[in-house]
């Protein structure tokens, strides 16, 4: 997992990263001459780093290779799948995937291990 922090990156409790899961903060211009270069408050010439910052909530699961881009926001309880960039915010509940990442579906009762027996076997979910 790689985290680069130029701004803030809050992480909640209990929550899961599958391998090569990357967030990151820094906004780049998008010209080359900003790239280079940008006037300072002090007007000095300086290659100057943006940052914004990305907060993630509670009980979270992120698949493996997802990337979390500057800026975004993740809601308590959410998975989101392998391979995902994701670019904007999502809500609390959900099942996020894709390029860009986007909602699939709200999680609810109906997605509990209990539904898949096939994958739970001889375990069984706590009440």
């Amino acid at each position: 997992m790689t985290v680069q922090d130029d701004a803030e990156v809050t992480i909640g409790d209990n929550c899961n990263f599958g391998p090569n899961v990357t967030i990151v903060t820094p906004v780049h211009p998008m010209l080359p001459n900003e790239r280079r270069e940008m006037l300072t408050a002090d007007g000095e010439k300086k290659l100057l780093c943006y940052a914004r910052p990305v907060h993630i909530g509670n009980d979270c699961w992120f698949g493996a290779s997802v990337t979390v881009c500057p800026g975004v926001t993740i809601g308590d309880n959410c998975v989101i799948g392998a391979g995902s960039v994701v670019t904007r915010d999502i809500p609390a509940d959900s099942f996020a995937a894709g390029v860009p990442c986007r909602v699939i579906q709200e999680l609810t009762e109906a997605d509990s291990m209990r539904h898949r027996p096939h994958i739970l076997a001889d375990n069984s979910v706590l009440e």
